[in-house]
């Protein structure tokens, strides 16, 4: 909580710091990959950089949790703080870097800014970022010891055992564990880091969510090809597909993420593209746990050959006791699969039939898990039984709401 000292200082700042917080961030991580260049090896992903997406992502984080030390002390944005803490533990981040953040995002208030901050508002806003880092720094360290590593050890080496073609555009990649460290499962839902060495021999990290149940010795998950349109394609999506092949060795993490499965009410899984691989993981562990929850995927995507995973996830939920599947084609309504109904165009709830008293999972492209929501939100549905998995900086930050 926000010292009545500070608070003021805050509620009459806040705005010309929101209104700059993009160029501060800007200035930011220009300013730490200027004398730390060594960050970019292994922890920042350059991609989103280039983008500017992690910069909006901070600008953001940092504006809504001081807007919420202002206006709501007693409701932090809890969701937010556990989605970074989960990635930042994914990317073995360190208590001692927060320092390093401090000083250059000062450094970049200071910068843009100006004379406007002047001693008491830097201590104010001191104050903010100290409150901030140290609810982090103690969620990661939490987090580390349920899996009982330190920051430095949640990387280890795994063999690549199978990598399947699921679709043109997305592969599946099977490993085993090399090594006689413990390894304990994941939670259905959570996602691994992947570290790849680049041909510039620095080290970029992506997340992939896992894909199927985790037994502790083998892990599944997919890679979608990325492609520019434009931009430049996806260098560690690329290097995977093209030169990663069985027998091969690939530095993971241990497996982190805040959306996991709750097992004990019914579940509606609704996914579009490439979204659909947290739900192959969950729906993988109910098949498993042998679960009797009503279960149902709602899916949408170009056309049926498009579809990654999609005779797993078909077999998956037909197997399951009281499991349902519906899918939406932009290009046709025709499906050759066991599904329960295919639909022409984009996902409309109101064509299929949902569970009372289930929580709602939802990964996708931005626009659909916006408008799936607010589909959810017309029908009743609360807001905590909502949880989205977004792949990359967070922009959306529905879970403020």
């Amino acid at each position: 909580m926000l010292s009545e000292k500070s608070k003021p200082v805050i509620e009459a700042t806040l705005p010309v710091v929101g209104e700059h917080i993009g160029t501060i961030a800007e200035r930011f991580y220009q300013h730490l990959f200027g004398e730390h260049p060594e960050l970019l090896d292994g922890i920042f992903n350059r991609g989103n950089q280039t983008e500017g997406t992690q910069q909006q992502a901070l600008a953001g984080s940092v504006a809504m949790f001081a807007s919420a030390l202002v206006n709501h002390p007693e409701h932090l944005p809890e969701h937010l703080l556990s989605r970074i803490a989960h990635k930042h533990a994914s990317l073995g981040i360190t208590a001692a870097q927060y320092q390093v953040v401090h000083d250059h995002l000062f450094w970049a208030i200071v910068d843009v800014l100006g004379d406007a901050v002047t001693p008491e508002v830097a201590a104010a806003w001191d104050e903010v970022y100290w409150l901030m880092a140290n609810a982090l720094i103690n969620q990661e360290r939490g987090l580390y010891s349920a899996r009982g590593v330190r920051p430095e050890t949640v990387w280890r080496d795994w063999e690549v055992v199978e990598k399947r073609r699921d679709t043109e555009d997305v592969v599946v990649f099977t490993v085993k564990r090399i090594d006689d460290r413990l390894v304990k499962t994941s939670l259905p839902g959570q996602y691994v880091t992947v570290r790849v060495s680049m041909p510039d021999d620095v080290r970029q990290p992506r997340q992939y969510s896992l894909t199927r149940a985790d037994d502790g010795e083998h892990r599944s998950f997919a890679v979608k090809r990325v492609r520019g349109d434009g931009k430049p394609d996806g260098e560690v999506s690329n290097l995977l597909h093209d030169r990663v092949d069985v027998g091969d060795t690939v530095t993971m993490s241990l497996p982190f993420g805040d959306v996991v499965l709750d097992d004990s009410r019914p579940a509606v899984f609704a996914s579009a593209g490439i979204g659909i691989t947290p739900m192959a993981g969950m729906i993988s562990h109910l098949v498993t746990a042998g679960s009797h929850l009503d279960v149902t995927l709602l899916h949408a995507d170009s056309d049926e050959a498009s579809w990654a995973l999609r005779q797993q996830v078909v077999d998956d939920v037909r197997s399951l006791a009281d499991g349902d599947l519906h899918v939406w084609f932009e290009k046709g309504a025709e499906c050759s699969l066991p599904v329960d109904s295919v639909h022409e165009g984009v996902m409309d709830l109101s064509e299929v039939d949902l569970p009372d008293n289930a929580v709602y999972y939802l990964c996708g492209p931005l626009p659909f898990m916006k408008a799936v929501r607010s589909a959810l939100l017309d029908r009743g549905v609360s807001t905590r039984d909502i949880q989205y998995e977004v792949f990359g900086p967070d922009l959306w930050q529905a879970d403020a709401d």
